[in-house]
């Protein structure tokens, strides 16, 4: 790893190295999408290079199973495993209570499949992810591409009776045209500014007619990890109440990330 490394890139680095410790030989594991869990993909497939480690691994993207498999990481249709160990994502926000907003990748369909399937789930973030109440970053919602104005428009109403600060909603766009998502589906990005019932709101808009799934993640996420720039990692456990500090050594790495970018 080089000097050249920004504080975040090293908060991402830190996060996910340490994520990889969680990993055993023989585990089937989920492969989460986005720039954090790149870093993790890269630190896995060290692990796997160095020690031998056998893994099942399903991707929830095609980006990261492309990464996963350039790298020498097995990676198989979820179909085929059913059932995982654990999956290691990150997120956009989380809350005290390890509530998840992710989807600013646009996976969060596959992401929370996948993160539902895990016998455990650990989220790695830097810093600035960590937020006393979800809703700054904006919500993502995933739709089918028919009717998405009417959809919109539904979500939009159906937010009037919901607790909320801002109602702003937009088609997320690629250049000039509509993202899709790997299932050809649409994001609509939700600008709330503040969710006051995260719960409440995650039920509401999977019940919308052309609404797939939201990328609010409730009771999901059991272990987070949180990287800093100066290299300290803390560790935090919503079921045991555990928390570990640790610092990991950013300055002796091998130069293998220098492609990696947000």
């Amino acid at each position: 790893m080089t000097a050249e490394l920004s504080p975040m890139d090293k908060a991402k680095y830190a996060a996910a190295r340490r994520s990889v410790d969680f990993v055993e030989d023989g585990m089937k594991l989920g492969l989460g999408t986005g720039s954090t869990a790149a870093w993790m993909v890269r630190c896995l497939a060290e692990r796997v290079k160095t020690e031998g480690l056998k893994l099942t691994c399903v991707a929830t993207s095609r980006r990261t199973a492309e990464l996963a498999t350039g790298l020498g990481i097995r990676v198989v249709p979820m179909d085929d495993v059913k059932w995982l160990d654990l999956t290691i994502d990150g997120a956009d926000e989380f809350d005290p209570h390890l509530n998840l907003i992710k989807g600013g990748g646009a996976a969060l369909l596959q992401e929370k499949i996948v993160a539902t399937a895990s016998d455990r789930m650990i989220v790695i973030a830097d810093a600035a992810k960590e937020v006393a109440q979800l809703g700054a970053f904006p919500l993502p919602v995933e739709v089918i591409p028919f009717g998405w104005q009417t959809t919109k428009a539904l979500i939009e109403e159906t937010l009037y009776s919901l607790d909320v600060l801002n109602r702003e909603v937009s088609l997320r766009l690629d250049r000039d045209k509509p993202l899709k998502t790997d299932e050809g589906h649409y994001i609509l990005d939700l600008n709330l500014k503040r969710i006051g019932n995260p719960r409440q709101l995650a039920l509401v808009l999977n019940q919308i007619p052309g609404v797939v799934e939201n990328g609010l993640f409730i009771d999901i996420c059991d272990i987070v990890v949180i990287g800093n720039g100066d290299g300290r990692v803390t560790v935090r456990d919503i079921n045991s109440g555990m928390v570990e500090d640790v610092a990991i050594d950013v300055a002796q790495t091998v130069n293998i990330f220098a492609d990696l970018g947000d």
